[in-house]
């Protein structure tokens, strides 16, 4: 079998039927991405191959990053201001290196599905294909609205803060049509969370300015959010998205929430139990304003963030210093969170992933204590981050259909920065086709095209198109 051919990762008839005839066909929608709005809109040509693939200034893929970095290769080549040519050749001598590693997968995947390139990425070959894919990269097709587009995208949810004022989002609308496709904001509080940084008081300033809301307590709070939210919504948003590195389930009365927000206003000390009760009852506001606002809330939990200090004082945040976080009753203490917004009946529809996967189980089938109102209102998230695998796509699946029901799953996201990393949607539903494929050939599903088919097209496509009601106002 050559590397990459129509049927890698495909091992069943059963399988290769169901990828060629159902998964291949079905559009994306990206639910869930940090592309830059601005980008989209600007609409500009790379330079060249590693301007989109390794970096621009601080904006880059931190998956080659952290290769890069195994691999010796100084910061310079990395996330600096080295030689273009030279970053792409300390790219292609790591991807040399990578066989195993997802990443092997995706580089080649993404030079045959949009430059046409089928040779094995090595020092060798890389002269050639650098100058290929710069020519390429110069010409119209290779903007990113029309890789967008190429790559049979129909919704990109990318990641805004609440104060943002979607200035993009407000010109890409204006545009829809003619782009054919939708840009949509998704909103991401974490700032709002981050009461021990120096700046928080003056990101509530600016949230309040924003919000027409003046915050003086924790319910003008929550109030100024209940605007953001009407804001957001009117823009087309429909769900929001919540990094939970870590959390404490403690409980605490308004009166002792404007305490601890005055004080973090001050830039006082405040005490763990403190930053566990503002995270917590904050967590419970946003549950609430998601179910009044019927959109789907994401959690993203259980990592540790920006764990090489001497880099974060040099480069700032995002640069590839994240891991998988070791909190080992994190689920237990999201499940104390979800008890309690049940007895207020106060539970919007929720997907969420733990980079650990060790809380995998705990979680899906915690979730299974709380699914009512007539849909799956609780789903384990794909395989996220350093998941986003073979092994961790297939283990996932697993999960999610040994302790729930797989055809109700919402599928993939993208999580990138890349316009060229749409082929991991492919990379999925191959993965998602074996799977589905196996289990037909060991006779634990039946050898029913058309009924085996539906479900990965819904997997693929039409449950997130469904949930997220992207397309209600068309």
């Amino acid at each position: 079998m050559s590397l990459l051919n129509d049927d890698f990762l495909l091992t069943t008839p059963m399988a290769k039927k169901l990828f060629h005839d159902h998964a291949e066909k079905m559009p994306i929608i990206d639910f869930h991405c940090h592309l830059d709005p601005k980008e989209i809109y600007e609409n500009k040509n790379y330079k060249n191959i590693s301007r989109i693939w390794i970096n621009e200034g601080n904006f880059g893929d931190h998956y080659k990053w952290r290769l890069m970095r195994a691999n010796g290769v100084p910061e310079d080549l990395i996330t600096g201001d080295g030689d273009d040519y030279q970053k792409f050749l300390a790219w292609a001598g790591t991807i040399e290196k990578a066989l195993g590693n997802p990443l092997f997968e995706w580089t080649h995947l993404e030079l045959r599905r949009f430059f046409g390139i089928n040779d094995v990425f090595n020092t060798k070959t890389a002269p050639a294909i650098w100058e290929k894919a710069n020519q390429l990269l110069a010409t119209d097709d290779f903007k990113p609205r029309n890789l967008i587009k190429r790559s049979n995208v129909q919704v990109v949810c990318t990641t805004d803060d609440p104060a943002s004022d979607l200035k993009y989002h407000k010109l890409l609308k204006k545009e829809e049509d003619q782009n054919g496709f939708k840009v949509l904001p998704a909103m991401r509080p974490d700032k709002a969370f981050n009461l021990t940084d120096d700046g928080y008081g003056d990101y509530l300033d600016q949230l309040a300015k924003v919000s027409g809301k003046k915050i003086t307590s924790f319910k003008s709070l929550v109030g100024a959010l209940r605007q953001r939210f009407q804001y957001f919504e009117s823009l087309g948003g429909r769900l929001s998205d919540h990094g939970l590195n870590f959390f404490h389930f403690v409980k605490a009365s308004d009166d002792e929430m404007n305490e601890i927000i005055d004080k973090a206003r001050n830039n006082k000390q405040l005490t763990k139990t403190e930053i566990d009760q503002y995270q917590t009852m904050l967590v419970e506001a946003l549950m609430h304003l998601n179910k009044e606002f019927n959109w789907t809330m994401q959690f993203h939990m259980n990592v540790i963030r920006n764990a090489n200090k001497p880099m974060l004082k040099s480069f700032g945040t995002d640069g590839g210093f994240d891991s998988m976080g070791t909190q080992p009753d994190l689920a237990q203490e999201f499940m104390k969170l979800l008890m309690d917004a049940q007895e207020e009946d106060q539970i919007p529809k929720m997907i969420i992933y733990s980079l650990n996967p060790n809380d995998w189980m705990e979680l899906a089938t915690g979730m299974g204590d709380f699914q009512q109102d007539g849909v799956q209102k609780l789903q384990l998230g794909a395989a996220w981050w350093f998941n986003d695998t073979f092994s961790g796509m297939k283990k996932q699946l697993t999960i999610m259909a040994e302790e729930s029901l797989l055809p109700n799953f919402v599928g993939m996201l993208t999580d990138s920065r890349s316009f060229l990393s749409y082929p991991r949607h492919e990379y999925f539903r191959r993965v998602l086709c074996n799977v589905i494929g196996e289990w037909a050939e060991r006779g634990q599903a039946p050898d029913d095209e058309d009924y085996l088919g539906k479900i990965v097209e819904d997997i693929s496509y039409n449950n997130a198109h469904d949930q997220f009601h992207f397309f209600d106002q068309d």
